[in-house]
């Protein structure tokens, strides 16, 4: 009779990611609440430190898995993102800028109030100034949300984490100068990582658009073309200790300044986006460990509170200047609330990268164990209030 632990654990990802798919499917269907939330809480229960079911996360297939349904995820909200009007209406792009700074310097504080290393408080503010795309993008795609609300969101998020991607490297740079003396390595993860990562996303977006223009038929194979593309553009940069996440979001948005379509039927790169998307907020989730969070239970809820309240003071502050209420300014910094995937895969790099010091933000877990659930939630209602979801009235006014 064969030995049954290898099937087992062989089967453990298919498994996981259909109990997570069900869950996701009724759960929504009984509560209301964004599917991604059940998707969540099944993979952090499946995971390693809790029931055992999936393996511990390591860099094998799953994690490049999960990278491109990130890159995948962070291609359309590049692809979303209009630069005309962020120069038109450049309050917006100023209103995100204050809010990510305040909440650096707010988070920043609170960690050293508990206690924390100077190192980890700034690496614990850099990681708060993001905003998780991935939430973001399935929740507006699932309501089907259109306006001035979510689109400010969707500028704000991908604005959110271009600067924090920069800080968080900026400080691991300065983490490994400090530790080996290496000035080479340390400009790399600052600067040249990050620039050389922007600049291969460019090319992409210059050569897929290209690409398809020769072969005298983009509307009809744009979505597959674009899937291949960052597919190979996540691999290359996985080998090449890029950003993949950079480099996805300047694909996205260099091509579509390139004016190629990409059609809103297949917003999420239809079934099979669908299906990464479950095995991204499953595998997100199970990388958190129990002990962990309840450590960290504490400083995550003020971390979690201290953050929202900067980044909606932080884009209230200039609504009126940007051309909205100062109710709309107030629910788009609530739209700001997810942060889990985002972070936890950054993390996740920075650890394979060798960079061990990230061991000691596990302190996060606690703070994105309450995000991956209650995140998608508060972006939800966000939209639903702002009258904005495909269930409410839609907006009349909304931003080009």
């Amino acid at each position: 009779m064969p030995d049954l632990l290898p099937i087992l654990t062989s089967l453990a990802w298919p498994i996981a990611l259909a109990v997570a798919w069900l869950a996701g499917e009724f759960g929504q269907r009984w509560t209301g609440l964004p599917r991604i939330s059940f998707y969540g809480l099944v993979g952090f229960a499946l995971g390693a430190s809790q029931i055992g079911v999936l393996p511990a996360p390591d860099a094998g297939p799953v994690a490049l898995l999960a990278d491109v349904a990130f890159g995948l995820i962070l291609f359309e909200l590049g692809y979303r993102i209009n630069l005309r009007w962020l120069r038109v209406n450049p309050w917006v792009g100023v209103a995100g800028l204050a809010e990510a700074l305040l909440t650096f310097a707010a988070v920043y504080l609170v960690a050293l109030a508990f206690g924390s290393p100077q190192l980890i408080a700034l690496m614990m503010a850099a990681l708060s100034m993001g905003t998780s795309p991935a939430t973001i993008v399935r929740v507006i795609n699932e309501q089907r949300s259109s306006g001035q609300v979510t689109e400010r969101v969707l500028h704000l998020t991908a604005q959110n984490c271009v600067l924090a991607v920069f800080a968080f490297n900026a400080i691991i740079g300065f983490w490994i100068f400090r530790t080996f003396d290496a000035l080479g390595e340390a400009l790399w993860q600052s600067t040249v990582g990050l620039a050389g990562s922007l600049l291969i996303g460019a090319v992409f977006g210059l050569v897929v658009p290209a690409l398809l223009r020769t072969i005298h038929n983009p509307r009809q194979d744009a979505t597959v073309a674009f899937a291949l593309a960052t597919v190979l553009l996540v691999a290359i940069c996985d080998a090449g200790t890029l950003s993949p996440y950079i480099a996805a979001l300047s694909f996205g948005l260099t091509a579509r300044h390139r004016r190629v379509a990409f059609s809103k039927a297949q917003r999420n790169f239809g079934p099979l986006g669908e299906l990464l998307t479950v095995l991204l907020f499953l595998y997100a989730a199970s990388t958190l460990d129990w002990r962990q969070i309840a450590t960290g239970s504490a400083l995550a809820v003020i971390v979690v509170l201290v953050r929202q309240i900067a980044k909606t003071a932080g884009v209230m502050a200039f609504a009126h200047l940007s051309g909205v209420s100062w109710r709309k300014g107030a629910l788009t910094g609530l739209g700001l609330a997810p942060l889990s995937v985002f972070v936890i895969l950054l993390i996740e790099h920075a650890r394979h990268a060798g960079v061990h010091v990230v061991e000691e933000l596990r302190a996060m877990a606690a703070v994105t164990m309450l995000l991956e659930v209650f995140g998608p939630v508060i972006i939800q209602r966000a939209l639903v209030w702002a009258r904005e979801s495909s269930t409410e009235a839609p907006e009349q006014n909304h931003a080009a």
